[in-house]
């Protein structure tokens, strides 16, 4: 079937505007009660949101929704995306729902469902989902109705999962780390993990007021942060976005470090402890120097469309547990079924625990390439496919590849979100990867005229 409102990552979009309206989230909470309700009987979902004002309202809308159709509601208040996927399967619950926009401004919100597995909802579910939308909103029996109850202790059951996910006898003490909490839903979550378990932690955007998620802060904004760890001279930094599924961190001299590198840095561990199960997935925009560091380890490596749930097929497919994104989504299987930011910088304080050394030392195994991305913005009626289909192209594209060798990449895609093509070449330190892209680009205008 078509989709009208589910995309890659749920639904999402600006508040107050269709479908991001309370009358939506009303009928969107009784849409999926149905479906579950048919497949469960009685059925419990757990509801968990960010810190943006109107998750407030979008909160009740779901809840009210719910119980018209018979469901019982188990409420988190604000919660990490991975937090929310772990206590859905901790407590059993039937599905979990999160209200946010993940790194979008606070007047952007969305939904998106976890299984009873704490896994991305099945598409077929979505789409019954979907499909139930259309039919007239019912109310059960008053006898039938779902309950709702507010679950206290959500935050620090999250809190002991996430300190479990390092060895019980393995302490943080003696670094000094900086969290940047993105006025979000990490902000009373993050420094309690830190602080147990030993390290010296200091805080940025932990002062959520519903309008400031991500505002200059964040994995999206880490300038303030590399402020703040040169300045207080701290080990590294850590930044989440405003969900807490992502995560970047920061050296103690202010470089970034992104999904790429955390990726590259939780591989080479495991795999030279002998815990890796199989390779890892990586995206199509991941680093090439990434694809290369992980082959001379023998790690096997492959790409993915971009996309987490992309990513976590890719890893269900080779029965894989470890994979991400550049943008930070590290999904740790061994101990996590989503994307998780905390659990992620926690993998990697681990190894700076266990081999005391800085970022920097042990990032030297991986070199990455020098990458430039061109946005061409396609005039309105122009279909992106169509035009990445053209002959001319395909032979441009193809010319290039054979310049670059084994040297670089060349990528294509269009936009899942705006109307355009990214045009994006990478290569090695000796190539002019921007003037390369930039020619590439020109001959993609020049198609569209």
């Amino acid at each position: 079937m078509t989709r009208r409102y589910f995309g890659t990552d749920g639904i999402r979009g600006t508040v107050g505007q269709a479908p991001i309206t309370a009358d939506f989230m009303l009928k969107l909470g009784w849409a999926a009660g149905q479906v579950l309700r048919r497949e469960k009987g009685r059925t419990r979902v757990l509801i968990g949101k960010d810190t943006r004002i109107s998750g407030y309202m979008f909160e009740s809308a779901l809840e009210a929704g719910l119980s018209a159709a018979g469901v019982d509601v188990s409420l988190l208040g604000p919660m990490p995306t991975p937090g929310i996927a772990y206590l859905t399967r901790t407590f059993r619950a039937d599905a979990g729902i999160v209200i946010s926009a993940s790194h979008n401004p606070f007047d952007d919100n969305g939904i998106k469902f976890f299984s009873a597995e704490g896994k991305k909802l099945p598409d077929d579910v979505e789409d019954r989902i979907e499909a139930m939308l259309e039919a007239p909103l019912t109310t059960a029996d008053a006898a039938q109705l779902g309950k709702a109850a507010r679950i206290d202790d959500a935050a620090g059951r999250y809190i002991e999962f996430c300190k479990s996910t390092l060895p019980d006898r393995l302490s943080l003490h003696g670094l000094k780390v900086v969290l940047d909490c993105a006025h979000g839903a990490t902000y009373h979550i993050a420094p309690s993990v830190f602080r147990e378990l030993g390290a010296e932690v200091s805080v940025i955007g932990t002062a959520p007021d519903g309008l400031n998620i991500n505002h200059h802060v964040g994995s999206t904004h880490p300038a303030a942060l590399r402020a703040a760890v040169i300045q207080q001279g701290a080990d590294l930094g850590i930044a989440f976005d405003g969900d807490g599924d992502r995560v970047l961190l920061v050296d103690a001299d202010g470089r970034e470090v992104d999904g790429d590198d955390i990726l590259y840095l939780i591989a080479r561990d495991r795999f030279e402890r002998g815990l890796l199960e199989g390779g890892v997935v990586g995206t199509l925009m991941s680093n090439f120097g990434l694809g290369m560091a992980l082959d001379r380890l023998g790690i096997p490596f492959q790409r993915a469309k971009v996309g987490d749930r992309f990513v976590m097929e890719m890893m269900a497919a080779n029965g894989w547990e470890l994979g991400g994104e550049a943008s930070g989504h590290i999904v740790c299987g061994h101990v996590q079924t989503t994307g998780d930011g905390i659990v992620s910088a926690l993998q990697v304080l681990g190894l700076m625990v266990r081999e005391q050394k800085p970022l920097p030392s042990l990032l030297k195994g991986l070199e990455k390439v020098p990458q430039s991305l061109v946005n061409v913005r396609l005039p309105a009626g122009s279909n992106a496919k169509e035009v990445m289909a053209a002959q001319p192209l395909l032979d441009a594209v193809a010319a290039l590849e054979a310049e670059l060798g084994d040297q670089g990449r060349v990528l294509l895609r269009p936009s899942g979100t705006e109307p355009l093509i990214r045009v994006m070449v990478e290569g090695r330190a000796h190539l002019d990867v921007d003037r390369l892209a930039n020619k590439l680009a020109g001959q993609v205008q020049a198609l569209l005229g």
